[in-house]
């Protein structure tokens, strides 16, 4: 119970912390709170991350808070390099049947809506860009990166080519064909040339500039048009919770890779050293977390086997060593393994692993393993100082003659001795060397 109650009093603060927070931004956030009392909600949302099941729930749960908070609307600000293709349709189903209008803001400077973000932002009731971002680059490709085959490629344009059809018709035919482009060709333009053919509304600065001109503007909501009124509007943030930003920290490759690393050796500590709970129980933790993140990403499998790989050459050094032979190859397959598990050639950059990371880890990981391996051969080359064995090589005197029997003193203890095979005579008081353990009578040999 006692081991217990630390873990209880942990998840119970884990769990409480998981609450969300709701804080005012923009420079509206500076007007007192009995002047926001009647005056138009905005929530903001930020993502700025590729698009993954946990962002699609961040977004969900927005729409929700923003409908039970009866929200003037609901801007997204985002900044990705792209993402899950399911979890993009259903953020855009989740934008579409919205009873509070969302817009999509492609923000701050020098970010992008690419890929999903580009699907997502058209999904929008409305859509702005910061100067100096970008919006496109939505051709499919598998979960793993690479280009699909013809027909199932096929499949996939025209599928999304469906759901966008619809979106950009009220655009105009330049939107339209430019947002064919971007699905057929990869095609990406700047915020400006977005704007020059509807394929946005507005190029804002910042949130307060947009709220500025969004104010008076019609979008086309399920029950209709409605005028969004956004002037002198009360701004609010919706971050995510804690535990939202734990599970987009878990699609973070580097990430996956050190709770991997560290669940491994730590539930081989627990292993080796049978008893505790602690190493065992961070173990159990990383790796459930690292199992996430591997469900989440694409994954090469031939990666994972060579990771595993690792740990046993690891594991093979410290049963029987070979002068770390066996810790210098595992060094090696963990760092090949990791290279691979995310990284290819088709793989999107935001999927890489870091090289210097990877490096840095598996040398580690190897500095400790070779620790090991060297307090193993340490204690292999111990003689040993407890039983029977402990007497052979001890240097003792004799008390009586030995010829062929006789007694020895060894280590402060009288024992029964006799000449091992082939020696001569031992004369009393003369020094002798144990040689065999017979039962309770110990072989000797006059000390030369």
């Amino acid at each position: 119970m006692k081991r217990i109650r630390p873990i209880l009093v942990f998840v119970c603060l884990f769990l409480f912390l998981f609450q969300p927070v709701h804080t005012q931004v923009g420079a509206s956030a500076l007007t007192g709170a009995g002047a926001q009392d009647n005056s138009p909600l905005v929530l903001v949302m930020n993502v700025d991350s590729p698009i993954f099941p946990n962002i699609r729930q961040y977004i969900e749960r927005g729409i929700k808070v923003a409908e039970q908070r009866d929200a003037e609307v609901l801007v997204i600000q985002l900044d990705t390099p792209g993402g899950d293709l399911l979890s993009t349709f259903d953020i855009m189903q989740a934008i579409r049947t919205s009873r509070v209008p969302v817009v999509i803001y492609v923000a701050p400077r020098g970010g992008a809506a690419f890929s999903a973000g580009a699907i997502i932002t058209l999904a929008g009731h409305a859509a702005a860009m910061a100067p100096e971002t970008a919006i496109g680059a939505a051709s499919p490709v598998s979960s793993t990166g690479e280009d699909l085959g013809e027909t199932i490629k096929a499949k996939e344009i025209e599928g999304i080519k469906a759901q966008l059809r619809e979106l950009v018709e009220r655009r105009g035919q330049k939107a339209a064909k430019l947002a064919n482009e971007m699905v057929d060709n990869a095609r990406a333009v700047s915020a400006s040339e977005a704007l020059d053919v509807g394929l946005v509304d507005f190029i804002a600065e910042d949130v307060d500039d947009l709220l500025g001109q969004l104010d008076g503007f019609s979008v086309e909501m399920p029950d209709g048009e409605r005028v969004l009124h956004t002037k002198d509007a009360s701004v609010e943030s919706l971050p995510m919770t804690i535990l939202e930003q734990l599970l987009n920290m878990l699609t973070n490759p580097n990430i996956i890779i050190l709770l991997t690393t560290i669940g491994v050796q730590s539930i081989l500590i627990e292993i080796s050293s049978p008893g505790g709970w602690v190493a065992g129980f961070i173990g159990v933790i990383c790796l459930a977390l690292a199992a996430y993140g591997y469900g989440i990403l694409p994954v090469n499998w031939f990666g994972i086997i060579f990771f595993i790989l690792a740990f046993v050459l690891f594991i093979l050094d410290i049963k029987a060593p070979t002068h770390g032979a066996l810790t210098a190859a595992g060094i090696g397959s963990f760092i090949v393994g990791a290279m691979m598990l995310f990284n290819t050639p088709v793989t999107p950059p935001y999927l890489h692993v870091s090289v210097p990371l990877v490096v840095i880890i598996g040398i580690f990981t190897g500095t400790i393993f070779a620790v090991i391996l060297g307090f193993v051969i340490r204690a292999w080359k111990t003689p040993i100082r407890t039983g029977r064995e402990s007497l052979i090589r001890q240097v003792g005197r004799a008390k009586t003659a030995i010829a062929p029997h006789g007694q020895v003193q060894v280590s402060s203890e009288l024992w029964t001795a006799e000449l091992a095979d082939g020696q001569e005579p031992i004369r009393k008081g003369e020094q002798v060397e144990v040689v065999e353990v017979d039962g309770l009578r110990l072989k000797v040999q006059k000390k030369r």
